[in-house]
């Protein structure tokens, strides 16, 4: 049985924008769209879904999502496993992280001794064992695609330069023209260096991504509160004012 976007944004519990972006990046295209723009999606397309929420559960980049997904050696019952196996790594590693919030809280208190090593229990940024196991099911080449981009150190600092830029302009109008400046160096930036093209349209849906996203949200504010918000209505803008 078909569905419409917001029968599966409700199903799902996510954003319709968040489907509609979804569609324009070309990540998960409705089995049917009709000539009045009304998205229907079939009972594969729920299925591909769920893999997609399951990679961005382990924090996935929809791009790396993709390629994944487009590989011809990817297996979804194999996948399945995998997701499985890693979430009971995640919950054990969250479980280790909520003992240390509880052994610190308490050494706080003064009720006991805590080490330096358990201060730090359940923290691991050495490396993302999901990817290692994603190299290991479907080659290295779809994984590389959407690491390459950010490996050089020059682009992140050129990435995070642009953020910070924005995050100094939060309190002055979206429209403005120093924000527009920012906003068109960040558009040209995601095309130069992402191995992406952004339409304006699909630049104007990421900027949605923004703020529908919770975990978009969450990274772009650490360079300053409500900076997601600004850089999807400035994105919209962008958008819609540069239309041939």
């Amino acid at each position: 049985m078909k569905m419409k976007v917001k029968e599966v944004a409700d199903l799902v519990g996510i954003s319709v924008r968040t489907l509609h972006h979804y569609d324009a990046i070309g990540l998960l295209t409705p089995e049917e769209t009709t000539d009045t723009g009304y998205r229907y999606y079939s009972e594969r397309n729920l299925e591909t879904l769920q893999q997609i929420l399951f990679f961005r559960e382990l924090e996935f980049p929809l791009k790396e999502i993709k390629n994944i997904l487009s590989e011809p050696s990817f297996d979804r019952q194999q996948a399945l496993q995998l997701h499985r196996k890693l979430l009971l790594e995640k919950r054990e590693r969250i479980d280790q992280m909520i003992a240390t919030i509880d052994k610190t809280t308490q050494y706080i208190k003064g009720e006991r001794d805590m080490s330096n090593e358990e201060k730090f229990q359940g923290f691991n940024f050495n490396h993302n064992p999901y990817e290692e196991e994603a190299r290991k099911l479907w080659g290295a080449k779809a994984v590389e695609q959407s690491n390459t981009a950010f490996e050089n150190k020059a682009v992140g600092e050129k990435m995070n330069d642009i953020y910070r830029k924005l995050a100094h302009l939060t309190n002055t109008p979206p429209e403005s023209a120093e924000a527009q400046t920012a906003i068109t160096e960040w558009y040209e930036f995601l095309n130069t260096h992402t191995g992406h093209h952004y339409t304006l349209e699909a630049f104007k849906g990421l900027g949605h991504m923004y703020i529908a996203d919770e975990r978009f949200t969450t990274n772009i504010d650490q360079f300053g509160a409500g900076l997601a918000q600004f850089m999807s209505e400035a994105m919209t803008f962008f958008a819609d004012h540069n239309k041939n």
